[in-house]
């Protein structure tokens, strides 16, 4: 009888330790994004001029996204803990490959902005000369805007998709996570900052997840009382 309550126990303390993931995703992500939207210019055309006095700001938002990436790994766990035999092979190869490309772009996306700014650090005014400023901000900005934010959408979609067949988070939630996702998708050529639509999302079903798992332990720990 021990035995059966210390497993349980540990079964439901994993995805309750590992919920704190997507919170620290979301935080990371919407750091990130802040510090580099409040220094870089919307459009990618711009002169560089950000370059003198931002620099060290946006190498610190860089230095945050790989953190932020391994959390987002550890979310897509929880997501696959919580669906646990309900899983489907569909939707579940959906939602799991738009979120390894989204990481993996996202990565890419990083690594061109901090290329960047390290050839900033070695040569300032060759790097405007030659073009390659204005080559790397503009990749940069395709990969993040255009296609990792989409695969976001995406990421929700599946999500939300799954939520609907399997009650894995309220139905307001998925039809919240629903609406996003088409924002996502069409809206980032004219909103900057529809970007922080994604981990705020995550920040809320992580939060649910969280409070969930807290409650499934109480509820496992008074079960044995109430037996006893």
């Amino acid at each position: 009888m021990n035995q059966e309550i210390t497993l349980t126990r540990k079964g439901l303390r994993t995805p309750r330790a590992a919920a704190f993931a997507g919170i620290i995703f979301s935080v990371l992500l919407i750091a990130s994004l802040v510090l580099i939207r409040v220094s870089v210019p919307q459009r990618p055309g711009d002169a560089g001029d950000w370059l003198v006095h931002r620099w060290r700001t946006v190498n610190l938002a860089l230095n945050l996204l790989p953190f932020a990436g391994i959390a987002f790994l550890w979310f897509i766990g929880v997501v696959r803990d919580r669906l646990g035999e309900f899983e489907d092979r569909f939707f579940a190869t959906v939602f799991l490959g738009s979120g390894i490309l989204f990481l993996a772009m996202l990565f890419v996306s990083a690594a061109v902005a901090g290329g960047i700014l390290d050839m900033y650090g070695m040569t300032p005014g060759l790097l405007i000369e030659t073009g390659m400023y204005t080559f790397g901000r503009t990749v940069a900005y395709q990969i993040m805007n255009v296609y990792t934010m989409r695969m976001a959408g995406v990421f929700m979609i599946s999500t939300c998709t799954i939520s609907l067949r399997t009650g894995i988070i309220p139905r307001w939630m998925v039809w919240i996570g629903l609406a996003s996702a088409l924002f996502l998708l069409f809206s980032l050529g004219f909103f900057y900052w529809a970007p922080l639509v994604f981990p705020l999302w995550v920040l809320m079903i992580s939060i649910y997840i969280l409070v969930a798992n807290l409650r499934q332990s109480a509820d496992a720990v008074k079960a044995p009382e109430k037996g006893s």
